[in-house]
C-alpha cells in the first residue's frame, strides 16, 4: 500500500505541478485519503518539488542559460523582483502557511483556483485582452506576490502567476515560460528553509523507505517535463475552463466529505 502511494504521489506532483490545478492541494489531498505516517509531509513535498524543478531546467535550458549568462538582463531582475515578493508573502505568513497543509482550507482554495481560471479564460477571449510581449518590473511584483499567496494548498502555483500575467496583458507564451521559469528559486529557497528546519531539530525527517521515495521523484521528473509541454501548448489557445470546471468539481467533493 505505501508503494502505491509513493507512485500516485510521483504522478500526482509530476503531473499536477504545471497543471493550474495545485500540486500541494492534490499532495494534502492525497495523503489525506490514504492516511500514511509519512513522519514529514512537507519534507516529502519538497523531495518532489525537486524532481519537478529538474523537469523545468530540461525544458527551459535555452533559457535559463541565457539567464545563467546574464542575470541582470531586464528578465534576470523582473524574476529577482518577483522571488523577493513571494519570500516576503511567506515570511509574514509563515505560520498560516504551514497549518493550511492539515486541508481544511482545501474546499475554499480549489474553488478559488476555479474562478481565477474562469476569469482569465474570458479575459484571452475578450478583444481587450492587449497582449503585450513584454513584462514589467511592476507586473513582476504582482506576479511575485500572488505566486506568495499559491503557497496554501489548493491554490495553483502555475495557474495562478500565469494567470496573473494574463490579467496583466502579457502574452499568454510569455507568462507561460516566466511562471515555470520562476518555480526554480521559490523551490530553491524551499528546499532549503526545510534542511534548516530539519537540522534544527523543528522538524522530524522521514527516513524509511528511500526506494519508494527515488520511484517517486523518477515519476515525478518524467510527468513533469509531460505535463510542462502540454500546458505549453494549453497556454496557447487558452482553454483554462477545463481546469476550472475540475477544480469547482473537486472543490465540492472536498467540502461534502
Amino acid at each position: 500500500m505505501e508503494t502505491l502511494y509513493f507512485i500516485l504521489l510521483g504522478l500526482v506532483q509530476g503531473l499536477t505541478e504545471f497543471l493550474p490545478v495545485s500540486s500541494s492541494g492534490h499532495l494534502v489531498l492525497l495523503d489525506r485519503i490514504f492516511k500514511i505516517e509519512t513522519g514529514n509531509f512537507m519534507l516529502v513535498s519538497i523531495i518532489l518539488h525537486i524532481a519537478t524543478l529538474l523537469s523545468v531546467i530540461i525544458v527551459f535550458y535555452k533559457d535559463i542559460w541565457g539567464l545563467i549568462k546574464n542575470p541582470f538582463s531586464k528578465d534576470g531582475k523582473c524574476l529577482m523582483m518577483s522571488t523577493i515578493c513571494t519570500v516576503v508573502v511567506v515570511l509574514i505568513f509563515k505560520g498560516f502557511f504551514i497549518n493550511s497543509f492539515s486541508g481544511a482550507y482545501l474546499p475554499v482554495c480549489f474553488m478559488i483556483t476555479s474562478i481565477l481560471l474562469m476569469i482569465t479564460y474570458f479575459k484571452t477571449k475578450s478583444k481587450k485582452y492587449k497582449n503585450y510581449k513584454e513584462i514589467s518590473y511592476k507586473n513582476a511584483s504582482i506576479v511575485g506576490l500572488m505566486q506568495g499567496v499559491a503557497v496554501l494548498p489548493g491554490i495553483s502555483r502555475s495557474g495562478t502567476t500565469i494567470s496573473t500575467a494574463i490579467l496583466l496583458d502579457i502574452d499568454s507564451d510569455k507568462a507561460t515560460s516566466y511562471s515555470f521559469i520562476l518555480s526554480i528559486p521559490i523551490i530553491i529557497c524551499s528546499l532549503l528553509f526545510e534542511i534548516y528546519e530539519c537540522v534544527s531539530g523543528n522538524q522530524n525527517v522521514y527516513t524509511g523507505g528511500f526506494l519508494n521515495i527515488s520511484l517517486a521523484f523518477i515519476i515525478a521528473l518524467i510527468c513533469g517535463v509531460f505535463a510542462i509541454k502540454i500546458m505549453k501548448k494549453l497556454a496557447k489557445t487558452g482553454k483554462f475552463y477545463y481546469f476550472s470546471l475540475y477544480l469547482a468539481i473537486l472543490s465540492t467533493i472536498c467540502l461534502l466529505i
